[in-house]
């Protein structure tokens, strides 16, 4: 019976040793932190959006764009659903989000816990991996507890985000000693910081608009959705979505600024006859109060303030450029973007260990014959929704499955 290690208890870590040990292996998890699959319990705000029934290519992000899509088609949403019905998991549907039916994140976890133990798979915990050394007849694997051997390993480490529940980022150096290379690791599905002394004024707010990153007078990306105005900035699952490339233009030392549209459903020129008609009908309404009822009164104040209306002016006796530069504070209200939040607060990363320097089919190491990766520690990134999960049952299914056969390439 051949021995698979897998390096790190999340979910592609569970899945990973789920499917090695369904597949005839035995198993063994070594988990750093003192237990396995906390960050499952903070998915989806504790619900956990375990998947999503709306799937394309373009959800998923990295440098080798075609690369997810091969992995994601060999154990899709369909595929996920099936496998945790049998374990017990019945799903809830909320417009294509799929949540368990108990709306409980420790219900995914204990049904892996529970599969793990019929299946006989040894969790160790606590266990601090500092190498893995391939020989002739597989793998040594050093930890500060002492070594373990085992005729696969597969990398289940995760990335840097939320390193309070087990990613820390430490799975990069036992990538790199077996010689591969890293895209640059940067938070995404985060908060983006803005320069601006008014965002203490705002803080709180919560809205429906579009965000766009900009740079170098391109439009990067953009995403609809609430948009929460904070104290430091933008937050919300919109900004989340266009998080990544603020991320990597920031790195790459570039001016970024983000353009929000506060009537995304709106062009300007018909936000400027609805402005212009509002003021008509309440032509003596005066401007501190001509969007109440429209707007949030914190924006409201902001707008007029910046405007440079007169706050007791009234709504008829506004100028074309009034009219004009209200226009363009609700459809381009632009801020500098000067930091993502950090990666404590981030939900993924992008970037990782390079997809080029893994096999597509097996996602085993074209350096290390019998290592496998899985999950975050690749350089695969998902959209809000489900996705990143998905990756994860998705990348653990296929490297268990091949590391459990008899033979590597």
């Amino acid at each position: 019976m051949r021995t698979v290690a897998v390096i790190g208890g999340g979910a592609s870590g569970m899945m990973a040793a789920v499917t090695a040990a369904s597949g005839g292996a035995r198993v063994v998890i070594l988990e750093h932190k003192d237990r396995i699959g906390k960050k499952i319990l903070s998915t989806g705000n504790g619900r956990c959006n375990f998947t999503n029934i709306q799937q394309e290519p373009l959800c998923y992000h990295s440098e080798n764009p075609l690369f997810p899509w091969r992995i994601i088609e060999k154990f899709d949403a369909r595929a996920a659903v099936s496998f945790f019905l049998k374990l017990g998991i019945y799903s809830k549907n909320r417009n294509g989000y799929l949540y368990p039916n108990s709306d409980q994140a420790s219900a995914v976890l204990d049904a892996f816990r529970m599969e793990l133990d019929r299946l006989h798979v040894d969790i160790r915990t606590g266990i601090h991996v500092r190498k893995i050394q391939p020989g002739k007849k597989g793998f040594t694997i050093y930890t500060d507890n002492g070594q373990v051997r085992a005729d696969k390993v597969i990398l289940c480490t995760g990335s840097k985000a939320a390193p309070a529940t087990g990613s820390d980022g430490s799975g990069y150096d036992l990538a790199k000693q077996a010689g591969h290379r890293l895209i640059p690791v940067l938070p995404a599905l985060v908060q983006l910081r803005c320069s601006g002394n008014f965002f203490k004024a705002i803080a709180g707010v919560r809205v429906n608009g579009s965000v766009a990153v900009w740079a170098e007078s391109e439009c990067i990306a953009k995403d609809t959705g609430e948009i929460q105005l904070t104290d430091y900035g933008i937050s919300g699952i919109p900004v989340f979505q266009v998080s990544r490339y603020a991320s990597k233009l920031l790195y790459e030392k570039k001016e970024v600024s983000a353009v929000l549209d506060f009537m995304p459903d709106f062009t300007e020129e018909q936000t400027d006859a609805f402005l212009r008609a509002r003021a008509k009908t309440r032509p003596e309404k005066p401007a501190e109060k001509f969007l109440i009822g429209l707007f949030h009164k914190k924006l409201s104040d902001l707008w007029i303030k910046l405007s440079g209306i007169p706050r007791d002016k009234k709504a008829g006796e506004f100028t074309e450029q009034e009219f004009g530069k209200l226009v363009c504070l609700i459809k381009q209200f632009e801020v500098p973007v000067t930091a993502t939040n950090s990666y404590e607060q981030a939900q993924v990363c992008c970037g990782g260990v390079d997809t080029a320097e893994v096999d597509p089919e097996t996602l085993e190491s074209v350096y290390v014959p019998g290592l496998y990766f899985a999950g975050e520690i690749l350089d695969v990134d998902g959209m809000c929704g489900g996705y990143n999960l998905q990756w994860a049952w998705a990348s653990g299914h296929t490297a268990g499955e091949h590391a459990c056969a008899a033979k590597s390439r």
